[in-house]
């Protein structure tokens, strides 16, 4: 009679290393005083311009670097590069997330002493990112306006984990049936403690705001003691990456 077949769930033991390796390299920002954001969003939500309208707007308070991420190509890190801004490509060659190993590897070829926030772009998806702990500081998120108003009810988790909501190109607003008031009432109920700013990447209308969010978040993590800087536990191993 044969053996039975053993079954090995793998997906735990990866999630578990994944967090391992986001706690480390957690600690170490302390140490280094650099804040890193993690921002998700679905393909075309406006990620690089706004991190780019971002870094002009706080430009002169903070010095700022890029970890871009892709499947294929390094467009995007080279259209950052060109504005004078520190920028490395992370090429995952398949993967559809970045996880804390990568971020890890691409900090690495930083000089994080001379930066004061990494702005981490992620690959446009809004399934897998939201399942793997990065190591970031903050997690944010874009949802632009024409992707439409239902979205927390598809993809909730991504809205979950987010610690801030940019609704992107509302500019368009006059031309959409999107319904903000809607949207807020469903990503509120998926994480009331979010943080929601509307804006336009492309006239800048809402970036004082979203500014101010983000200066008061880097300015308080890189002046709080190591010991009193929170950690960010709300990514949960249900992966199908």
């Amino acid at each position: 009679m044969t053996d039975p077949v053993r079954l090995i769930e793998i997906k735990e033991e990866i999630h578990e290393d994944n967090e391992r390796v986001a706690q480390a390299l957690r600690r170490e920002l302390e140490e280094t005083k650099t804040f890193v954001l993690n921002v998700m969003s679905s393909p075309g939500a406006g990620k690089t311009t706004t991190l780019l309208k971002t870094i002009d707007t706080l430009r002169d308070r903070f010095r700022f670097g890029v970890l871009e991420a892709d499947i294929e190509s390094s467009v995007d890190a080279e259209l950052i590069a060109a504005r004078g801004i520190p920028a490395v490509q992370l090429r995952t060659g398949g993967f559809c997330h970045l996880d804390a190993a990568m971020v890890t590897k691409g900090l690495a070829a930083m000089d994080l002493d001379s930066l004061d926030i990494v702005m981490l772009e992620n690959i446009g998806n809004l399934v897998c990112p939201a399942e793997f702990d990065t190591g970031a500081i903050r997690n944010a998120m874009i949802l632009s306006v024409p992707e439409g108003d239902d979205k927390p009810l598809k993809y909730p988790l991504m809205f979950t984990v987010s610690d801030v909501l940019l609704v992107n190109k509302i500019d368009y607003l006059p031309f959409s049936n999107f319904d903000l008031g809607a949207m807020r009432k469903r990503v509120l109920a998926l994480n009331p403690r979010i943080q929601i700013f509307e804006i336009s990447s492309k006239t800048g209308q809402g970036f004082d705001r979203w500014a101010a969010w983000l200066s008061h978040e880097a300015e308080s993590f890189i002046a709080a003691p190591a010991t009193a800087r929170p950690m960010i536990g709300k990514f949960t191993s249900v992966s199908r990456c």
